[in-house]
């Protein structure tokens, strides 16, 4: 059973809203989540900051709900902002939708742009579940992922040599 511990070392500033190390004792499953961004299953963008951010957490939400997690197992998040005078927005979205205890590491840089015209934020995870929880919800192979198998199948076996 994986444990997950939150820690705020004294000798370090209080953080406004993550915690400083996030320990891991595997074994786990490990699921990164990829940058998400404020457009809707249907491709629209949200006009502002806020519609943006809250969208950009609705699709993560659903990303972890893929691999049957939820925002208590995320132990990390990376968020780009392009603007930051939109931090405070950001920040109070954000913890809208996390525990006020244990919140995961965290790290936000404000860019010059992102990959999308109009985009705001973009916001990737990283979550840690127990080996034994397993998604019930996601199908196996989706667009863009078929063909793909793990490193362990594509290996040719090995033939002993005398």
């Amino acid at each position: 059973m994986s444990q997950i511990r939150f820690i705020n070392p004294q000798a370090l500033a209080n953080p406004p809203g993550y915690t400083h190390v996030v320990e891991i004792t595997a074994p786990a499953r490990i699921v990164y989540i990829a940058g998400q961004l404020g457009f809707d299953r249907e491709g629209k963008l949200g006009s502002d900051i806020r519609q943006q951010a809250v969208q950009a957490y609705e699709n993560l939400k659903h990303a972890l709900a893929a691999v049957g997690a939820d925002f208590r197992h995320v132990v990390k998040f990376n968020n780009y902002l392009v603007d930051r005078a939109h931090l405070p927005i950001f920040r109070e979205v954000r913890d809208s939708y996390l525990a006020a205890d244990n919140r995961p590491a965290s790290t936000t840089i404000a860019i010059s742009g992102l990959a999308r015209d109009g985009a705001l934020i973009e916001i990737e995870a990283v979550a840690v579940l127990p080996t034994a929880a397993r998604s019930k919800s996601a199908p196996a192979s989706r667009a863009g992922s078929e063909g793909r198998t793990t490193r362990a199948a594509r290996r040719p076996s090995r033939v002993r040599r005398k």
